[in-house]
């Protein structure tokens, strides 16, 4: 299955606060891992594969693909906080910017989760309610109709 979502289109999405973010810094394979992980769960592959093939173009724009951007970068963002090379794992250094410290990556990784979800949730609920106009879901695969996580209590249904 081909992706939902070009690199550029995740990066207007999910970089839109900051700087320049180049696109050799996601790959693919990052934008595989996330739908796999946290989208296709809730989607089920075969809507998935129906937004892949065009189908659903507004269902891809308001929710798929916003959903998959967040959660692609939740996956990176470690990668782009220390750099790994032939000097091991280090972290930008040298200019007027330094690093931002542990508690700051932490609360932002906790601002970019809580978004993700926020945008997973909506996307369940949209397909919840208009599952008749989406003939390749199965609300019995929206994991989100099983179990979630709300206010830190584990919830199965």
């Amino acid at each position: 299955m081909k992706n939902i979502i070009s690199i550029s289109e995740l990066l207007a999405i999910a970089f839109s606060d900051g700087g320049y973010i180049p696109q050799d810094v996601i790959a693919d394979s990052d934008i595989k891992a996330a739908a796999e992980r946290w989208v296709i769960p809730v989607t089920g592959r075969k809507l998935m594969e129906a937004i892949a093939e065009g189908k659903y173009p507004e269902l891809r724009q308001e929710y798929v693909a916003p959903a998959i951007a967040l959660y692609t970068r939740l996956l990176v963002q470690p990668r782009l906080n220390a750099m790994s090379g032939v000097g091991g794992l280090t972290t930008g250094g040298g200019s007027a910017r330094k690093a931002a410290d542990e508690s700051l990556r932490k609360e932002h990784h906790d601002a970019l989760r809580s978004k993700a979800r926020a945008l997973l949730k909506a996307l369940s609920e949209e397909l919840n309610l208009k599952a008749e106009a989406f003939k390749e879901y199965n609300p019995k695969e929206n994991i989100l109709n099983r179990c979630c996580c709300d206010g830190g209590f584990v919830q199965v249904y």
